[in-house]
């Protein structure tokens, strides 16, 4: 048989393989549906990527988690060993350990990037206010699977950075002896479910694992369909001011910009490998809940804010609990911005535009500030102390 027939006969097996898939899954018809999908470039479309890296680094947890969740027995006896014996016997385990626990972080800041992009590119306002609110879920889900998956391995500073933020998460609005006997607070009710008690125990991280890799990322996956229903429906927004000079182009969705996002997840996979080798995501002592806390015990990097937050408010003013004034505070920031499509709507006048911008510029400094301020009173400097006191006297009236 001749070559030239031989690829005759390749090229026939092939269009009649094309041809079978094609009428099952009507991959022609997609296809056609995607070229004519376009995307804007302009001097700001490098924030649009940050969608799909946020995507790839949500690919790269679920593979690495399932990866690790082979080995991992969750348990008070057994999580610690069973992480020990990932790192120092299984092949590859360290590398997978760094590759998850890394992805993790970078997912949030990416996260982050792309929700504040939105924001500020006005994204929320008509017709993109499902778009909006769910990445605003995304972003909280995504914390919520930090928060979650940070305790599973049962070293000291997960067992103790947990055993705070549930505590917080028991605030009452008022303090103790104003409180009504009886009525339990609902973070109290919330706090008690996922530990399962008054204590951390042998069912807390049954309760965190099931819902770190159970519950958590199938509603995720369930969220962002939505999400990129929603994209796909409605398109990327232009900011108005380049939409109104018509400085930007348009590129069909397929290939050229998936091809572009492909390149994006390429050079985010080698970013990712680089950290993950070069700085290992490490264990520190098994947890003793008989201990005292370690000296400059505090969360990941994106509770440092509120966590700092919290240093600057009284225990407290009045009846009013000072821990609650300082979650009230940062909850409801979040939340006045997350529901900017209500007092930020698309209008002729643009009412309201600038105040959101501001509004945003404000809490996204905030954040930064109060991140980096956290970090850097970690070791109690006097400078930290005097803050941390003469705050607290400004809230309680010079008193």
């Amino acid at each position: 048989m001749s070559l030239e027939t031989k690829e005759k006969q390749s090229n026939e097996l092939w269009q009649t393989l094309q041809q079978e898939l094609d009428d099952r899954l009507k991959i022609k018809e997609l296809s056609e549906l995607a070229s004519h999908k376009t995307v804007p470039i302009h001097k700001h479309s490098v924030w649009y990527y940050f969608g799909g890296i946020s995507l790839f680094f949500f690919v790269i947890q679920m593979v690495t988690g399932m990866l690790l969740l082979m080995h991992y027995e969750p348990g008070v006896a057994t999580s610690y060993a069973s992480v020990q014996k990932l790192l120092n016997k299984v092949e590859f385990g360290q590398i997978m350990r760094s590759f998850h626990s890394w992805a993790a972080n970078l997912m949030v800041a990416s996260v982050l990037i792309h929700m504040f992009s939105a924001y500020f590119m006005k994204a929320y306002q008509k017709p993109r206010e499902i778009t909006w609110f769910s990445g605003a879920i995304l972003l909280f889900l995504t914390i919520t699977l930090g928060f979650t998956g940070y305790l599973l391995p049962w070293d000291d500073i997960a067992y103790f950075a947990t055993k705070v933020g549930l505590d917080i998460a028991e605030t009452k609005p008022i303090i103790d002896q104003y409180w009504p006997k009886g009525v339990e607070w609902p973070g109290t009710i919330a706090a008690d479910i996922l530990r399962g008690g008054a204590d951390l125990t042998n069912l807390t991280i049954q309760r965190f694992a099931s819902i770190h890799y159970v519950i958590l990322p199938w509603v995720f996956a369930g969220v962002l369909g939505l999400h990129i229903l929603m994209i796909q429906l409605h398109g990327n927004t232009i900011p108005q001011k380049i939409e109104e000079s018509k400085q930007y182009r348009r590129i069909p969705f397929f290939p050229n910009f998936v091809y572009e996002d492909l390149f994006a997840w390429l050079l985010t996979f080698n970013v990712l490998a680089i950290i993950a080798i070069v700085w290992p995501w490490g264990l520190g002592p098994e947890a003793d809940p008989i201990a005292p806390a370690p000296p400059g015990i505090h969360p990941e990097w994106y509770f440092m804010a509120p966590f700092e937050i919290l240093k600057w408010m009284p225990p407290s003013v009045g009846p009013i609990n000072g821990e609650f004034i300082g979650v009230a505070l940062f909850g409801g920031a979040s939340v006045l911005l997350f529901a900017v499509p209500f007092w930020d709507p698309k209008t002729k006048a643009g009412k309201f535009g600038k105040i959101a911008t501001y509004y945003g510029v404000f809490a996204l400094i905030g954040l930064i500030v109060f991140t980096i301020l956290a970090y850097w009173c970690l070791d109690n400097k006097p400078v930290c102390v005097a803050m941390h006191d003469f705050f607290p006297w400004i809230v309680r009236g010079f008193k």
